[in-house]
């Protein structure tokens, strides 16, 4: 466990134009638990975890993960999270194992380990069987179980989830919550976007 809050921010504000995307926001994620972020479509949730990510960069306030400051230490926090945005970031003309050695290799893995963290999990969301098929002839459900996968290859110390659940059937959005649970019970934190 860490001795700091994996996730730290304080008086985070966004604007666009004349709208207030995020304003004067405050949050402090635990290394081992899990904070949700819910709200209706616009109140800022997104915009939140895109500044948390280093997607976007804030107009005020500041905001530490990992310990590393979002701005002015970028690669150091990207090398320490997990990102599984709204929409399915993998590539659909590989085949689910090409994209989880591929984002391997992008962790900086030898092209061993990046074939055995693939295989591992492709095990673990159940997508062992339609590894070798191109990603475009899946489902919307295994897309998303690929695309959780894709987040977790670099066994991140922060996982930022927006809106995990969406495209996922019953028996995905089990496995997405035992997935986290398994996750937090291991020390990483989770923020989450519903």
């Amino acid at each position: 466990m860490y001795d700091q809050p994996a996730i730290q921010a304080e008086g985070l504000s966004k604007r666009f134009g004349d709208v207030h995307a995020l304003e004067d926001v405050n949050l402090t994620v635990s290394a081992g638990s899990v904070l949700g972020l819910l709200g209706p479509n616009g109140a800022g949730k997104t915009t939140a975890v895109r500044i948390l990510t280093t997607l976007l960069r804030p107009d005020g306030g500041r905001a530490l993960v990992a310990g590393y400051d979002v701005v002015r230490q970028a690669a150091h926090v990207r090398y320490r999270i997990g990102l599984l945005g709204q929409h399915t970031a993998v590539d659909e003309v590989l085949s689910g194992r090409q994209n989880l050695v591929l984002f391997g290799r992008l962790h900086h893995l030898g092209a061993r380990a990046a074939q055995r963290r693939a295989a591992e999990l492709l095990r673990r969301f159940g997508l062992a069987e339609a590894a070798e098929r191109t990603v475009r002839t899946w489902s919307g459900g295994m897309r998303r179980r690929l695309d959780l996968a894709v987040s977790l290859v670099g066994h991140p110390q922060v996982l930022f989830l927006d809106e995990p659940s969406s495209g996922l059937d019953p028996r995905g959005r089990h496995q997405l919550w035992q997935t986290i649970r398994q996750l937090v019970d291991a020390g990483t934190a989770v923020l989450l976007t519903t």
